[in-house]
């Protein structure tokens, strides 16, 4: 699978750019929530429900931003590529987890390109998926949806939400 964490400072982008790859990248949010979902215990099923609610309904207001900005909003994609394997309840809270740093990474971007209002609900969104990604993992970060975040030595850094990707 392709790595699609965050892209590095170094690109700027516009904010339809950036509202679209946020509306790509909360389908993806969506869909990786259907198979946190069907994996997750009982014991954190009602997280799981909150947060594909959360997704369902920033996807929807990120179409009429997107719209609001002279664009087409992007589609979803069919499916998507998981990340890693999820056969069990321990791989579905890393998937939560994972879903919530990618999609805090492009809101990020969306906070960096917009201004005014839309800067505003970019915050909001990615102190959500802060929070959110927080309980999943049990550990926080000082700086969520940066670059600076990547463990991963040489990582590619790429925008979350390519279609077919999570």
């Amino acid at each position: 699978m392709t790595d699609t964490r965050h892209r590095p400072a170094t690109r700027r982008t516009g904010p339809l750019e950036a509202a679209q790859a946020a509306l790509a990248s909360e389908h993806a949010a969506v869909y990786g929530y259907g198979v946190v979902g069907g994996r997750i215990g009982d014991d954190r099923l009602r997280e799981a429900r909150e947060g594909y609610a959360a997704h369902r309904a920033r996807r929807d207001a990120l179409r009429r931003t997107v719209r609001g900005l002279g664009g087409d909003p992007v589609a979803a994609a069919p499916a998507y590529a998981l990340p890693f394997p999820v056969p069990d309840a321990a791989a579905a809270v890393r998937l939560a987890a994972e879903l919530e740093n990618r999609v805090a990474a492009v809101y990020a971007d969306l906070v960096r390109a917009a201004d005014g209002p839309l800067r505003r609900e970019a915050a909001g969104a990615l102190r959500e998926a802060a929070v959110r990604g927080v309980r999943w993992r049990g550990d926080g970060v000082a700086f969520p949806g940066l670059a600076e975040r990547l463990t991963a030595p040489g990582a590619s850094a790429t925008p979350t939400g390519a279609p077919g990707t999570l």
